[in-house]
């Protein structure tokens, strides 16, 4: 028998239905991502001698700092940190209460039992349902959004509901239009701020709310914060935890990965309330047996020196300056954001004399295919597209001549609104 037809009568037949089951690998439908990677390599075949200036890049485009590395080095070398690290070491954790404080101004979090590193958020975010969902339970999401915990969710038979961020409310999710009955049935609240993919920041009046909506309804709150540090403009970095009473309903995630230059490193942490994080802990000690010691305290070190992270929110801030600027030139609405590296905009309805731009992915196949410009669109709530200020770039100098080819780009044409 062959191996194709002893997959179809027997493997094919044997996978879960939360990701296909039989079907599974049969779907025809290209995804987004796909469809923006195939429309890269068809402008790069098409205009070989054109510069792809891509910023949809949601990761950053330089090295982690000297120090971390060479913290890395010196801590790879010692025997005793060559074994698993299970649940994560106090070193790490002693740090990461201390970033909260020195960086966000929370206090009282006890480092043995309201602490644990996570290998990177991403993790943590599919292992916290299987702490709270049982078939039939709700987990609240906003859209746009990352859909991870929502994703794992679904895979343990819960329900996602999803809360649209419209810029009318200044992309927050408007609490008060959640169903009582969903808002009854939830067990899981999804935040992200500042947001990906919106850019918007959160205030303590909003994470004031979400504390006393969480008691109202006995819902838990995951504040996902990989971008809480890299913020512009007078904007003081805003943890959930900082507010009186969050750590009663929720916990926060924190990354290195953005505001460190560290996405390979994979390294984050859990920080709040201790009986979730104890969860957290059973579950995460089922799936991983821990990050690399060496990681962790090259992690605990630039814990400890945040100035890495202002000067990498230097490099963003500048960054989105520009191109907000160059893009209004052109007729956009583009409004700087007060953190993360994403700037959100609204994509036009089409071309004066020419085309018609149907939705976000409509125009953002038009930059990628005819100005080889790469972003990435949002359809959920509006039709918009995501440039990222992490775009390649060596210096100021060459930061500057990226904009000013976007802008050359596309002043051949005019937009209409």
């Amino acid at each position: 028998m062959s191996i194709e037809k002893y997959q179809e009568t027997y493997i094919q037949q044997n996978f879960a239905d939360r990701i296909g089951g039989a079907g599974y690998g049969k779907d025809t439908a290209i995804y987004k991502f796909e469809k923006i990677k195939r429309a890269k390599a068809a402008a790069k075949l098409e205009h070989p001698d054109t510069e792809l200036i891509d910023m949809g890049v949601g990761e950053p485009d330089e090295m982690a700092d000297a120090g971390i590395v060479a913290k890395l080095a010196e801590e790879a070398a010692k025997p005793e940190n060559r074994g698993y690290a299970d649940n994560g070491i106090a070193e790490f954790k002693e740090a990461a209460v201390r970033y909260l404080k020195n960086v966000f101004q929370v206090d009282g979090i006890d480092p043995a039992t309201e602490v644990l590193h996570s290998i990177g958020s991403k993790p943590a975010l599919a292992m916290l349902p299987s702490c709270f969902i049982n078939p039939g339970d709700v987990t609240i999401m906003t859209v746009p959004g990352y859909p991870v915990l929502g994703t794992h969710t679904k895979y343990l038979g819960g329900e996602v509901y999803n809360v649209e961020l419209k810029k009318e409310n200044a992309f927050l999710p408007d609490l008060a239009s959640i169903p009582e009955d969903i808002a009854r049935r939830a067990k899981l609240l999804y935040l992200n701020y500042p947001n990906n993919p919106t850019g918007a920041s959160a205030t303590v009046e909003f994470f004031t709310e979400v504390v006393e909506w969480a008691r109202k309804y006995g819902v838990v709150v995951v504040h996902d914060a990989p971008y809480a540090a890299l913020t512009y403009d007078g904007l003081k970095p805003l943890s959930f935890l900082s507010v009186p009473g969050a750590k009663d309903v929720g916990v926060e995630l924190h990354s290195l990965s953005k505001s460190y230059n560290m996405t390979g490193w994979r390294i984050g942490f859990i920080a709040g309330n201790p009986l979730v994080v104890k969860a957290f802990g059973d579950v995460k000690d089922n799936n991983d047996s821990g990050q690399f010691i060496a990681i962790q305290k090259a992690a605990a070190y630039g814990l400890d020196n945040p100035q890495i992270t202002e000067k990498i929110a230097e490099k963003y801030s500048r960054r989105h300056d520009m191109l907000v600027e160059a893009l209004n030139g052109l007729g956009f609405k583009a409004e700087k954001p007060k953190g993360s590296f994403f700037l959100y905009v609204e994509a036009p309805k089409g071309i004066k004399g020419g085309r018609r731009f149907e939705s976000g992915e409509d125009f953002s196949q038009y930059l990628i295919r005819e100005k080889l410009i790469s972003t990435v669109p949002w359809d959920d709530a509006g039709h918009f597209v995501r440039f990222s200020v992490t775009f390649e770039a060596k210096g100021e100098e060459e930061e500057k001549r990226v904009i000013s080819e976007i802008r050359r780009r596309l002043s051949d044409v005019e937009f209409e609104f």
